[in-house]
């Protein structure tokens, strides 16, 4: 029998790897090509300077927003400091806002220039609570008597004060709002002199 010429394995053969087309084969490279881990899913991989540029940028952010927090920073401490010298001097820009303007400068003044039974009221406890704690009869006694005499004589000054401050407030300032002012002096007649801030900026009789 004849053989034919051409061998039927040879048309009905499967196609090997190296026959392959050449697209596939360099679909196969690029997929063994290493995915760059910042890169979403289904998009070609960035460009290495693509992806240095990005970093860069968003270091960039971050040393921007370390920047401003800093400047905050820097200026509540500014801000800080300013009051402080304020507290000192009087200066009415940086005052906090509680001490700020006429009405609470007057009452201020006012308690300054008066000499008050209330800013003796923190050493007198002190007094009467060691002769409280003395285990003799009488010191005692006088401890208490001492305690109601000086209840009493702060209560009666502290009403002449607010008395004298709002007559003071109605004659100066009538148009101008007036609420807390009392109460706001009468809390510093509870501070020793040398310890009130703001400072006192009037001596004491010194019409404020």
């Amino acid at each position: 029998m004849r053989r034919h010429p051409v061998p039927l394995g040879f048309v009905f053969r499967s196609r090997t790897k190296d026959e392959q087309a050449p697209g596939a084969q360099a679909q196969v490279t690029d997929s063994k090509q290493p995915r760059d881990p910042q890169a979403p899913k289904g998009r070609p991989t960035p460009k290495r300077s693509a992806s240095q540029t990005q970093r860069r940028s968003v270091t960039n952010t971050q040393m921007t927003r370390k920047e401003a927090a800093k400047r905050q920073r820097d200026a509540r401490r500014a801000d800080m400091e300013r009051q402080r010298q304020a507290l000192a001097t009087g200066d009415e820009r940086y005052l906090p806002a509680r001490d700020k303007g006429p009405v609470r400068k007057l009452a201020r003044d006012y308690v300054d220039s008066r000499r008050c039974v209330a800013e003796w009221f923190l050493p007198a406890a002190v007094v009467i609570l060691v002769l409280s704690m003395v285990r003799v009869g009488a010191l005692q006694n006088i401890a208490l008597l001492f305690w109601l005499l000086l209840i009493v004589l702060i209560v009666v000054d502290s009403v002449r004060i607010a008395v004298g401050l709002k007559k003071e407030l109605r004659t100066r300032y009538p148009n101008e709002p007036k609420k807390g002012a009392v109460a706001y002096a009468l809390m510093r007649t509870l501070q020793m002199r040398r310890l009130r801030m703001p400072k006192p900026q009037v001596r004491r009789g010194e019409r404020p």
